[in-house]
């Protein structure tokens, strides 16, 4: 099933495709869809979706061989790989890392077409990075 499919099928249940990832865990291999809403996603969200789409997904395998499906929350320390990931992260804090290396900690500002608005902590000001320009790029909670 790809994305787009899989993101229409999720919004028919009152929730948003934030990712996906495929990976293994104790030998077991894992299929792991991320969901947001405007409400907070909770346990009980997330055993609703699972039942209304396991079957629907049974039927158009996204990996071979057996899986395990997990319907989650990106939580608070969530990887940001797109531009919808800023967006919707906008107001959060980030931990990027440049594709020369260089490492620092921001604000997400917004996005403006292929740029990053960024409040940058240490330097105390703002700035535009292209999106291209980032390798890694986490969310991460100050307490």
């Amino acid at each position: 099933m790809d994305k787009e499919t899989l993101s229409n099928l999720l919004k028919d249940c009152g929730v948003n495709l934030y990712d996906t990832e495929t990976l293994t865990e104790h030998d077991k291999k894992i299929y792991r869809i991320y969901i947001t809403a405007d409400e907070p996603i909770t346990l009980e969200k997330c055993t609703k979706v699972t039942k209304i789409i396991s079957p629907i997904i049974d039927l158009d395998p996204p990996v071979r061989g057996e899986y395990f499906l997990e319907v989650s929350s990106p939580g608070i320390d969530r990887k940001l790989t797109s531009l919808e990931h800023f967006a919707f992260s906008k107001g959060d804090l980030v931990k990027l890392k440049l594709n020369d290396g260089r490492k620092f900690k921001a604000k997400i500002l917004g996005v403006d077409g292929n740029n990053i608005l960024l409040y940058d902590k240490e330097k105390k000001e703002d700035i535009t990075l292209p999106f291209g320009d980032i390798n890694k790029a986490k969310t991460y909670f100050e307490w």
